[in-house]
């Protein structure tokens, strides 16, 4: 007789079974894409240097194309080119033998998508590029196809074994040709030489745009913000500065206005629990020596990690100064979150 424990135990033991399974199928998923990745990679050759010197050389724009999934890819590519320096846009196969056509000029180059290379869409399209003079670059999966045989430059790659439990949906072939397409636009853009600055002009908004143009000097702390005591003022007035400005710490500066310490909340508790008579002090007597500086064209997403990697452990701040080492910012670790900034 089975009992409700025992019921119960079965339960949990065919549940377990089930995600077993379901795991061993998605894990086989991602090897069989691996090994679609792994495949592009060895074919990749002189054809892909082809297709690159094409884009560059070229005086109009830069068209990608393809239809369903293809088409898809076809669109990301086009936003990733867009992103990295390569100006395109997305031209769907069978509309343009709808009209669309008139967006192509003969001084373009045209990037097709296709698996199979095969599409009826393609016999319209392909031969009227052609007439146009365009140059036409495919990423197909057949070098023997209709598409391959008429293009200019072919980017071949192999998706014979779609992943998945029918192997019939363009998933491994989804893949590839997307990381050819991010293999194209990477090359392009070490071969123009794109510069982080460069980069950074078209992503102007969102945290992308900001770890690339926000600099320390923006989101420092200045003026009267800024906490600041002399070497001869006792830590009872400096615990009112630091409680005044509220960020954990006060510069200490010599009789010329150079830095030359700090006194941070972790150094009054250190102080205090050892001294009975340390309110009474001078900061010049109990402060820590040479605190840590960075200058204020340093990008604040660079100042984070240097933060976050400090030996022998992670800083909250830096001071900023200037030439004759005078303060005249602040930066905490706060300043830089409220920038909208985070660690990667």
């Amino acid at each position: 007789m089975t009992t409700k424990h025992g019921s119960l135990a079965a339960m949990k033991a065919e549940k377990k079974n089930d995600v077993d399974a379901l795991l061993v199928g998605a894990r086989r998923v991602i090897d069989e894409e691996i090994a679609g990745l792994e495949a592009l990679r060895e074919r990749l050759g002189p054809e892909l240097a082809k297709a690159v010197d094409a884009i560059v050389a070229c005086r109009g724009r830069l068209i990608v194309s393809g239809v369903g999934k293809s088409g898809q890819i076809a669109k990301k590519i086009a936003s990733t080119l867009n992103s990295t320096g390569t100006p395109s846009f997305y031209v769907h196969a069978f509309e343009a033998a709808h009209g669309d056509l008139g967006l192509v000029h003969s001084d373009d180059v045209v990037v097709i998508i296709s698996k199979s290379g095969m599409g009826d869409e393609l016999r319209d399209f392909v031969p009227a590029l052609k007439k146009l003079g365009v140059t036409i670059i495919a990423m197909t999966a057949s070098r023997s196809s209709y598409l391959a045989q008429h293009a200019d430059i072919v980017l071949e790659f192999d998706a014979s074994q779609e992943a998945g439990c029918l192997g019939l949906a363009p998933t491994t072939s989804a893949t590839v040709s997307l990381v050819l397409g991010h293999v194209l636009a990477s090359a392009l853009m070490e071969r123009k030489g794109v510069t982080p600055e460069e980069f950074a002009r078209t992503h102007p908004g969102g945290m992308l745009g900001k770890r690339l143009t926000v600099t320390v000097g923006e989101v420092m702390r200045t003026g009267n913000a800024l906490p600041v005591v002399q070497e001869s003022t006792t830590l009872r007035e400096a615990l009112f500065e630091i409680m005044e400005k509220s960020i954990g710490c006060t510069g200490v500066i010599d009789a010329r206005g150079r830095l030359t310490g700090i006194i941070t909340d972790g150094d009054l508790k250190r102080i205090l629990a050892h001294r009975d008579d340390a309110l009474d002090l001078p900061v010049a007597d109990v402060m820590t020596h040479h605190p840590k500086t960075i200058d204020p064209s340093v990008l604040a997403a660079d100042a984070l990690a240097k933060m976050e990697l400090n030996m022998p452990g992670p800083l909250l701040m830096y001071f900023i100064v200037d030439a004759e080492s005078r303060p005249v910012g602040l930066l905490h670790l706060h300043d830089i979150l409220r920038a909208g900034l985070r660690a990667e």
